[in-house]
């Protein structure tokens, strides 16, 4: 019944503006790259940084024995053995906590203690997302970038937007500094160099510049061990590693991640180059071909506005043509197409428009498992069990720590929960997933997933 239908002397007893009795649940993320890593426990005692070794396999033998030589003890047969390569796996604290003073909370207007735990788990899932999504780009999107600023004249030194992915070449399994000894091919324009050193900006420039933080760009020189010619050297210009992944872009101005196939770069990205089925089909050969993998379902990770990129490319609605009663189409979302899985997310990488690009540059990814490793500090699970009843409440729930800690302090009324996770992410390399052993693989270093670059 209307307030205004009470007796007028009445209506002073009517509690208005009354705060309602509970919290409403505050937007957040939807998240997921961390899902597609592969969990290892690093193990207690063996150091902040663990190197872990990932074995290859050996080329097929189609030459037959030789009748003639099929004697003695080794048959004719000269023994072989695999390749393999390393990856290092670096592991830091990460943890926030919230404070309850028992006695406040009592006169709140909702159960504070309840919520805080929710707001921490909300924030735990989140960081530990960003983290991976964070080492999955930095790895993917390293060693694609554009000469900054054109030369004078022929010089070993060049500004760049971005030097990330050009500091480590692949020498026996490990992934070293490039050095005069240890060199990275480097495609300059139109030309090849043999880059043998890189230097951070003191004040970084870059216009690579993505929101959310954490995958920006490095702006820097790099050193060769020949001139580059000044054509070569021009402002725009590209500027990739022959082993860099490969990048897709719509309408040709992709980067294939070899010399022979670098033909633009994000920059040339224009309003018009709009995501298309076609984009998402190339990135799913090229990881097919990458990877030998055919009989799983590959994720891919894309933000909405991607999402309705696709449902305006003419492919995709003949695609679903006159299904309007598909569940695709009532709920406006696509759930697998293609060998994907469709993962809308709102943590996808942004980078507006600004004085490097002229259209702001979406980037969904396509990956297949084990893209990324997550080390997981075996000393969190011991420390559960070690401090759990002592004078506070200590859980393991997904690899993440909750901790509750009793009051401590002079009046025995504020309790600390408390959040943290020890361990870290990193893409590990395929190099020895070479044409030896999968005809079909490219040059690249990673192989596991493909970044789709589109106008927003």
């Amino acid at each position: 019944m209307s307030i205004q239908n009470m007796p007028t002397a009445l209506q002073p007893i009517i509690q208005q503006g009354f705060l309602e009795r509970e919290f409403h649940d505050a937007l957040q993320s939807a998240i997921g790259y961390r899902a597609v890593a592969d969990r290892e426990p690093v193990a207690i005692n063996v150091g902040e940084t663990v190197t872990k070794t990932r074995n290859g396999l050996k080329a097929p033998v189609t030459t037959p024995l030789t009748p003639s030589t099929n004697t003695n003890m080794d048959n004719g047969i000269t023994p072989s053995s695999f390749t393999v390569e390393q990856y290092t796996l670096s592991i830091n604290q990460y943890g926030d906590s919230i404070d309850l003073n028992t006695v406040t909370s009592q006169v709140g207007i909702a159960n504070q203690f309840l919520k805080n735990a929710q707001v921490n788990g909300v924030q735990a899932r989140q960081s530990l997302d960003r983290i991976a999504r964070n080492a999955l780009f930095g790895a993917y999107l390293g060693g694609n970038s554009r000469v900054r600023t054109t030369l004078g004249a022929p010089a070993t030194t060049l500004a760049v937007d971005d030097v990330r992915g050009f500091a480590y070449a692949l020498s026996n399994g490990q992934m070293l500094p490039v050095s005069a000894g240890n060199p990275l091919p480097v495609l300059v324009g139109g030309n090849v160099y043999n880059c043998i050193g890189v230097a951070v900006d003191g004040s970084n420039v870059s216009t690579t510049i993505i929101t959310g933080g954490g995958i920006s760009g490095i702006s820097g020189t790099l050193t060769f061990s020949t001139n580059v010619t000044v054509a070569d050297g021009t402002a725009g210009n590209v500027v990739a590693s022959t082993y860099a992944a490969p990048i897709i872009r719509p309408n040709g101005k992709y980067i294939g991640g070899s010399a022979t196939q670098a033909t633009a770069t994000q920059a040339a990205l224009t309003s018009a180059d709009k995501l298309t089925l076609g984009a998402v089909e190339d990135a799913v050969a090229m990881l097919r071909n990458n990877t030998g993998m055919d009989s799983v379902a590959f994720n891919l990770y894309l933000d909405n506005m991607s999402m309705r990129q696709l449902w305006a490319d003419n492919d995709f609605k003949l695609m679903y043509q006159g299904q309007y009663g598909s569940q695709e189409m009532r709920v406006g979302k696509v759930f697998q197409l293609l060998g994907c899985n469709f993962i809308p997310t709102t943590e996808a990488p942004y980078q507006p428009a600004n004085t490097g690009v002229t259209a702001g540059v979406r980037r969904p990814i396509l990956c297949a498992p084990g893209a990324l490793v997550e080390g997981d500090f075996a000393g969190m699970e011991q420390r559960a069990i070690d401090a759990s009843g002592v004078n506070s409440i200590v859980q393991t729930i997904d690899d993440v720590v909750q901790v509750v800690r009793a009051p401590i302090d002079r009046l025995q009324q504020i309790i600390a929960q408390s959040w943290f996770w020890i361990g870290g992410f990193t893409a590990p390399t395929d190099a020895t997933a070479t044409q030896n052993i999968i005809p079909t693989a490219s040059q690249t270093y990673y192989k596991r997933a493909v970044v789709i670059e589109h106008a927003a």
